[in-house]
C-alpha cells in the first residue's frame, strides 16, 4: 500500500480538556481541538457511545492547552483519577471560576455555541 499524500497533524494550536457531568451524575472526560463541534456531536448523540442516553450534559471542567500532547496526557491523567479526586478537581475549578466571574475559555465557548 502506498500513500500518495500525508495529513500532517497540527501539534500546537488550541486544545481543550473537558469534563462533562451526565444526567445520571457520572463524569465523561475528553479532549478536542474544536470544542464547539465536539460538544455539538455529543449533544446529537454522536461521538462517545458512553454518552448515549445520558443527556442533558453539563460542562463542569474546561482547560485550554497549546500542545495536543499536553491535552492528551491531561485527559489520560484525569480519566485515571478515582471519582472523589475528579469531584475535587471539578469543585476547585468551579470555585476558581465563580470568584473570577467566569472562565475566559468557557465564556468564549459559550459565545460560539450561541452563534451556531
Amino acid at each position: 500500500m502506498e500513500w500518495t499524500h500525508s495529513v500532517k497533524m497540527k501539534r500546537h494550536d488550541k486544545y481543550y480538556v473537558y469534563i462533562l457531568e451526565c444526567s445520571d451524575g457520572t463524569f465523561y472526560t475528553g479532549y478536542t481541538r474544536d470544542l464547539v463541534q465536539r460538544i455539538a456531536l455529543h449533544n446529537k448523540g454522536n461521538g462517545a457511545k458512553y454518552l448515549k442516553g445520558r443527556k442533558p450534559l453539563k460542562i463542569v471542567y474546561l482547560k485550554e492547552y497549546r500542545y495536543y500532547k499536553n491535552a492528551l496526557n491531561e485527559e489520560r491523567r484525569i480519566k485515571a483519577l478515582p471519582r472523589k479526586q475528579k469531584e475535587k478537581l471539578v469543585k476547585s475549578y468551579t470555585e476558581a471560576n465563580v470568584s473570577q466571574k467566569s472562565s475566559p475559555v468557557f465564556f468564549d465557548f459559550l459565545k460560539n455555541v450561541l452563534t451556531l
